[in-house]
């Protein structure tokens, strides 16, 4: 039995969190979030007075090839897509299933530069990216057929507005079994792509940013929250944390 189920009764299988209860109410509705309907022109303008090019985010045209072109052999059927960072509270799309997930040969490294969302160019923060090697826990969340279209739009512009992730298809293992799930993989190509920082330094690095979307911190106090919530074993993820929320106070 599901450890998360309520003892004595059924899951719904029409309800999207009958495989893990404990996740209702702390994912974000898509329809609360001002992400849906914000106008890119305003942030445009915001990033222009931070001083950023023009062409700091890919053009809509761009993002929506992308997205046709990834799709292509998926249109007509439920796709599964990964979540191992934001998209773990904030998906941003609807779903109708979520699962706890692990994949193997990539792992969670917070390794992308940003200079937007979570710092500035003269604060950058880092963000997590899905690298090669190693083992990743997660969540795994279908999206139905008839929504696919809608809501895949909303996916790319949530996290294909950058250069900084490539969309994949790989194999996840749930307990209910495996699936093929789209996941965002560093884009190797990225500028912002760094190497390998210590845990000191990348913790340093989080409790001093802060971008449009609020401090860096709060983006890992979420994670490591998502991973308390879900008994998901994270050491690394759980010291960095620790080590972050030092160098805040320090701050004061």
């Amino acid at each position: 039995m599901n450890t998360f189920c309520n003892r004595g009764t059924m899951p719904d299988k029409g309800d999207p969190y009958r495989h893990h209860p404990r996740l209702r109410g702390k994912i974000i509705s898509p329809e609360t979030l001002r992400f849906r309907s914000l106008d890119l022109s305003d942030i445009d303008a915001q990033m222009r007075a931070q001083g950023l090019p023009d062409n700091w985010r890919r053009t809509d045209a761009e993002r929506d090839a992308c997205r046709k072109n990834t799709l292509q052999a998926h249109w007509g059927g439920d796709i599964w897509i990964f979540a191992y960072g934001s998209l773990m509270w904030d998906p941003a799309f609807h779903f109708s299933e979520v699962r706890r997930t692990h994949l193997s040969g990539y792992h969670r490294r917070f390794c992308l530069r940003s200079e937007v969302a979570r710092g500035t160019p003269d604060c950058p923060g880092l963000m997590a990216g899905l690298d090669l090697g190693g083992t990743c826990n997660g969540l795994v969340f279908r999206v139905d057929a008839d929504k696919l279209e809608t809501e895949s739009r909303f996916i790319w512009r949530r996290e294909m507005l950058l250069g900084s992730y490539v969309p994949e298809f790989l194999t996840l293992t749930t307990k209910q079994g495996p699936v093929e799930a789209m996941a965002f993989v560093v884009n190797r190509d990225n500028p912002m792509l760094l190497p390998s920082l210590s845990l000191e330094e990348t913790a340093r690095r989080i409790a001093h940013a802060e971008g449009y979307l609020g401090p860096n911190i709060d983006y890992l106090e979420n994670l490591a929250a998502s991973f308390e919530l879900l008994e998901l074993e994270d050491e690394e993820l759980f010291r960095l944390r620790d080590l972050a929320r030092r160098f805040r106070a320090a701050r004061t």
